[in-house]
């Protein structure tokens, strides 16, 4: 009796390998598919950009914007004001209390990240290849 329950188990494990395991041109044309997907995706995500980006609502189109601004404010404070400030303080005034310090991790990956997608956007300008 324990034959058949043996044989069904066998014949489920080749069945789900059978499923699991393609052929190279199975995992090329899988391949393409997730490429053409996420490439449809990524247009779609810019057309809406550009939509959004032409705006007359400030509330729309001013978010980018807004953000660098924040970034930016963020990062003079940290490397620029805070330190020369905290110099004047000290040195001209005696000040020996502590300055609020800006966690900065957090913005200046945003920053940085915007700046390096409009370092691409103008690399892909001057080589030509943007749309």
């Amino acid at each position: 009796m324990s034959t058949p329950i043996i044989g069904d188990i066998i014949q489920t494990v080749g069945n789900l390998a059978g499923d699991l395991i393609t052929t190279e041109k199975e995992t090329r044309q899988l391949d393409i598919d997730e490429y053409n997907a996420e490439t449809k995706r990524l247009e779609s995500q810019t057309e809406i950009n550009k939509i959004e980006a032409g705006s007359s609502s400030l509330w729309v189109s001013g978010a980018r914007p807004f953000i660098m601004w924040v970034c930016g404010i963020a990062f003079a404070y940290a490397s620029v004001f805070e330190p020369v400030l905290r110099f004047s303080a000290k040195v001209l005034f005696g000040y020996a209390g502590e300055f609020p310090v800006i966690d900065t991790n957090l913005t200046m990956q945003v920053l940085f990240g915007i700046l390096g997608l409009g370092v691409m956007r103008s690399f892909d300008k001057k080589a030509g290849t943007s749309k």
